[in-house]
């Protein structure tokens, strides 16, 4: 899989593509990494890549002439005359893997979740747009943007934060970066968040490790962590839990713990 950004600050991005598990991926081959300037598509001597914004208002634009270009370098051909939006629907060359997914980081996208992370890892070529200021011309994204996506209901300074988290979420679920079975149980797979954590010591500031997982019995375990996984669901994000209910993904045993955990907040309520 490749990831391109498209930023004013390449050196922010390269920074984590050459360490950790990232690093490993890309010496692997599994994972490869390409940071595009914007501002070598601007061709006056100042190297501009904004101005101010049509009708008024505080801030500044980014201008749409270096973006093409940018776009375009990379393989991003854009849909004539536009499509308003840039919703997830993508272009039929880009849904037919013919050319990069382009995701546009913006407030005002769609929500990133971990289905959207496991989606995109499906995708042979990812380019990020990475924004700045008050963000990018509505005519790049209406032409050249196959998506735009949000991390959260918070404005960033910039777009290259959020294209990180993107890349994290995503890299970690392409086949051969982490082993499946590390995936199995963290948090959101199969609707639930990850049960909690012990390692040595047993005992630490008189707080002591749960006996159930000292106790060695294999299916005890199992039964303590998915109770767990459902406690902490329904205290955390209910929302989680409502949507799995709809879309059928708990087995009998997993609805039970749900009923019964709703019966116990209830009543202390």
């Amino acid at each position: 899989m490749k990831f391109t950004v498209l930023t004013l600050f390449p050196e922010i991005t390269n920074a984590y593509f050459a360490s950790s598990i990232m690093a490993k991926a890309l010496k692997r081959g599994i994972i490869r990494y390409q940071a595009v300037n914007i501002r070598d598509f601007a061709h006056d001597k100042h190297r501009t890549c904004d101005d101010a914004p049509y009708g008024g208002g505080p801030g500044m634009l980014m201008l749409p002439e270096p973006l093409k270009a940018a776009l375009e370098s990379v393989g991003v051909v854009g849909r004539a005359g536009g499509v308003s939006g840039g919703q997830p629907s993508g272009s039929a060359d880009s849904e037919a893997g013919l050319r990069p997914w382009v995701v546009y980081l913006s407030p005002s996208g769609r929500p990133f979740t971990q289905r959207r992370a496991r989606d995109l890892s499906a995708k042979e070529d990812l380019v990020l747009l990475c924004g700045r200021y008050e963000g990018i011309d509505q005519r790049i994204i209406d032409t050249y943007v196959d998506e735009e996506l949000s991390v959260g209901d918070y404005v960033l300074s910039s777009g290259e934060a959020a294209a990180l988290t993107v890349i994290d979420a995503v890299y970690r679920l392409v086949d051969q970066v982490i082993t499946p079975e590390s995936l199995e149980e963290e948090s959101f797979s199969g609707g639930l968040l990850e049960y909690p954590q012990y390692t040595r010591p047993e005992i630490f500031d008189t707080l002591k490790v749960p006996e159930v997982l000292l106790s060695g019995h294999h299916e005890n375990i199992r039964r303590w962590r998915l109770e767990k996984r459902v406690e902490k669901t329904l205290a955390f994000r209910p929302d989680l839990i409502e949507q799995g209910l709809r879309e059928g993904l708990f087995d009998v045993s997993t609805v039970k713990l749900i009923e019964e955990g709703k019966d116990e907040r209830d009543k202390g309520n």
